[in-house]
């Protein structure tokens, strides 16, 4: 009777074992180690060109996302994705992030090819904000400051959050009496959907990135706010 009684946790422990034994298995595709890093000369220049490229996920091989698309975003320039759903706004995003390699074609920051960096190196100079921004059960400070190498001063956090339009909220001792030691709770579900994509912003903006790339980072923004 015992035993019948956790059979089941036994068979989910089984489960987990085997997820978790696949994980250690897998052979990324992607380095996360290992090539060159970027080069004083290729930030100086600081284009981004995405060359007749080509891509399907490989989930998904019987449809092409893109197909020959080029871009050139030039330093110090904004670049807007604009388009219906599902046609690759995002996947052109996650090129330049290298989340994912296309399949033919090439992605380039400052002349050298992505596959060639590091990615540390290169992702060192980058910063994302996705639409559902991932925030973890800590305080504002510790999210937004997730990451840094040294931990950011007042002043810093408060430029970070003027400049997201956090700022207000956050010193708002009716909200948050302990403002930015304020706990969020997991996934930041003690913030509205606004709040957290707002700390979301700061938490980009805060390590002065080269690039930055917005998903519909303002999706859950007022009109006020998205300005």
């Amino acid at each position: 009777m015992m035993l019948a009684s956790v059979i089941g946790e036994v068979m989910g422990i089984f489960g987990t074992a085997t997820g978790i034994a696949q994980i250690f298995m897998y052979e990324a595709k992607i380095n996360t180690t290992g090539g060159s890093k970027v080069s004083d000369e290729a930030l100086e220049d600081g284009v981004i060109k995405l060359e007749d490229i080509e891509f399907t996920y490989p989930t998904k091989q019987d449809i092409q996302v893109i197909k020959k698309a080029s871009i050139v975003v030039e330093k110090g320039k904004t670049v807007a994705l604009v388009g219906t759903s599902g046609c690759g706004k995002s996947t052109i995003i996650q090129l330049v992030e290298r989340f994912y390699d296309p399949d033919s074609g090439k992605v380039s920051y400052g002349g050298q090819n992505v596959k060639d960096l590091d990615p540390e190196s290169y992702k060192t100079y980058m910063a994302i904000v996705q639409q559902e921004p991932i925030l973890f059960s800590g305080s504002i400070r510790e999210n937004i400051s997730y990451g840094l190498k040294t931990a950011p001063t007042e002043a810093e956090l408060d430029e970070a959050c003027a400049q997201s339009n956090a700022l207000k909220f956050i010193q708002d001792k009716t909200i948050f009496p302990l403002g930015y030691d304020t706990v969020v709770g997991e996934r930041g579900v003690k913030l509205s959907g606004g709040q957290k994509q707002r700390v979301a912003i700061a938490r980009a903006l805060i390590r002065k990135p080269k690039i930055l790339l917005l998903d519909e980072a303002t999706s859950a923004l007022d009109a006020e706010s998205e300005h």
